[in-house]
């Protein structure tokens, strides 16, 4: 793999630890083990993720995931707990892709695989804290299932084919950051109209701009 490419599978992983954690591990793993994932000779070391204990472990932490994503309000004590989790996970994964004697793209992989996880786990958070809102009880197992679809879906993609994963990463960071701010605004409006329905606000304040 090319620079471009390395960047790129190292961003779309990053990105995707942010949601999926275990899972980015694992499917890592699973392909480094059979071969699916080549690394050049100086990323040999990241074949640890396909070490027997690291995929049970990460296996374990997978269906945990998944199962705590499926209920309402388990999910965002899960998200709270992984607040630091998957944004140091994000780091290291991209840190472990980049080549060791470069000091200056290590600490750039660093700060830019824990800040796309943490870009990632915020849009994820912020998604959950609405969804949990709703009366209706499926849509958060219906949006949880989304996330696992989409989640291996990219994985599969970026692993594949190296060449379009910076493609894949670049529309994840811009899709998060479009979350985030589409739906803190929404909660914004949500919690104006609430306070204005407890009396908390006069009827002439107006709602913050969508």
């Amino acid at each position: 793999m090319g620079i471009l490419e390395i960047l790129g599978v190292a961003g779309s992983l990053s990105l995707l630890a942010g949601w999926r954690l275990y899972l980015t591990i694992l499917a890592t793993g699973i392909a480094m083990h059979f071969g699916w994932l080549p690394l050049p000779e100086h990323l040999k070391a990241l074949q640890v993720l396909a070490n027997p204990w690291v995929l049970g472990v990460a296996t374990v932490g997978t269906l945990a995931e998944f199962l705590a994503d499926k209920v309402a309000w388990v999910d965002s004590a899960w998200d709270t707990i992984h607040g630091f989790i998957r944004p140091l996970g994000g780091a290291l994964l991209a840190l472990a892709l980049v080549d060791s004697s470069d000091p200056t793209w290590q600490v750039v992989a660093f700060l830019l695989g824990g800040g796309g996880a943490l870009l990632s786990h915020g849009a994820k958070a912020t998604t959950r804290a609405v969804v949990n809102i709703s009366p209706e009880p499926f849509s958060n197992a219906a949006v949880s299932t989304g996330e696992d679809v989409a989640t291996t879906g990219l994985l599969a993609l970026a692993i594949a084919y190296p060449a379009i994963a910076i493609v894949i990463a670049v529309l994840l960071a811009g899709a998060a950051v479009v979350v985030i701010i589409a739906l803190r605004r929404l909660l914004r409006n949500i919690k104006t109209t609430l306070k204005r329905a407890l009396g908390d606000l006069p009827e002439t304040e107006s709602l913050p701009p969508a």
